[in-house]
């Protein structure tokens, strides 16, 4: 009879002992719940490049592309946490296939020439900048602590310093590369915005100055400044 007690006695606990373990895990569960949580984020980037303020009859040829990669520190300015500022750092590549040719006279000076193909015919001819960046920007999202997809739009700059360049030329005049060029702006900076949902968004950039310092052409100077397209990719 005592064994038939025992029994019934622990068939008749057994489900508030769950239940109170439940209820002990949801507490912690809540507990957990970070109320000061940040959007810290690795950021991936991949754009189309153009060419803004162009010299007469320079043009663009190909697929210019660039590669953004970096990381995202998230400052909260309000209580619910959906506005903030970010600062970052990060590196790039950015190239653009045009006819614009950097060369070099024969003493060494650069020389720079709008190419026509119904006189020179060739293959590549590009120039490709690589950056350390820094972008500094207003987030609005609507992200909570619980919920890691959420609407974004972030605005701000971006500023880079230029770290190598590059241009290359393949085509009647044989190979032309050349390296650390001298008439590259150092410091390249402009707007940036970035909008979607989740992972997926898109990116603009809008470069404030010249990607050139001191170049002329055709007696004009050269004030080409970059604007990029693409995808930018934000990972937690």
């Amino acid at each position: 009879m005592k064994n038939y007690l025992f029994y019934l006695l622990v068939f008749a606990t057994w489900p508030v002992c769950f239940a109170q373990k439940g209820e002990i895990e949801q507490d912690s569960l809540v507990q957990e719940v970070d109320t000061k949580y940040r959007e810290d984020q690795f950021y991936l980037a991949v754009t189309y490049n153009l060419l803004g303020n162009k010299p007469d009859q320079v043009s663009q040829s190909g697929f210019s592309s660039g590669f953004h990669l970096g990381f995202i520190r998230d400052f909260p300015v309000n209580k619910r946490r959906n506005i903030a500022f970010g600062v970052g750092l990060g590196l790039s590549s950015n190239s653009f296939n045009q006819n614009f040719l950097i060369t070099k006279d024969e003493t060494g000076n650069l020389e720079y020439l709008v190419l026509d193909k119904s006189d020179i015919n060739y293959s590549k001819n590009k120039f490709t900048t690589y950056m350390v960046e820094v972008p500094l920007q207003l987030r609005w999202r609507t992200s909570t602590a619980e919920s890691y997809k959420f609407w974004r739009i972030y605005t701000g700059v971006n500023i880079g310093y230029l770290l190598y360049n590059s241009s290359k030329f393949r085509g009647d005049l044989g190979t032309i590369k050349n390296s650390k060029i001298d008439s590259f702006n150092d410091f390249q900076y402009g707007l940036t915005m970035s909008a979607g949902y989740n992972t997926w968004n898109i990116y603009f950039y809008y470069g404030l100055n010249s990607i050139f310092n001191n170049a002329t052409v055709n007696n004009q100077p050269v004030d080409m400044n970059a604007l990029k397209v693409g995808l930018i990719f934000y990972i937690l």
